[in-house]
């Protein structure tokens, strides 16, 4: 079996840290967005975008990052907000009711 692997860019813009994800967010890989999250949290930005248009998996482990990481930015005052859901994780977080915990901002969302 292949091991999973997750790459993440980020791009500072203003106000505005994007982390562009590529690869699969699960229980090998939660751990490395965790740290990258963390570290951009450091800096305070208003806004942290997770673009999700290159994740093409994202299991239990998986969810459960993404809502800690957004409720630890809201605490620092931080907003973290998800674009480009799949419709796959979309339906995913509909499934397990986490879509109402998580900022979606989707611009081919009709």
């Amino acid at each position: 079996m292949d091991r999973a692997e997750l790459s993440i860019t980020v791009h500072r813009t203003g106000d505005e840290a994007v982390l562009q994800l590529a690869g699969e967010i699960d229980m090998l890989t939660a751990a490395q967005l965790s740290t990258v999250v963390n570290e951009v949290l450091a800096d305070s930005p208003p806004r942290i975008v997770l673009d999700m248009g290159g994740v093409t998996f994202c299991d239990s482990q998986g969810l459960g990052t993404l809502v800690v990481l957004s409720r630890k930015a809201s605490h620092l005052r931080s907003l973290l907000m998800l674009s480009n859901v799949g419709d796959f994780l979309l339906r995913v977080l509909d499934i397990t009711g986490l879509r109402s915990a998580l900022m979606i901002r989707n611009e081919t969302a009709p």
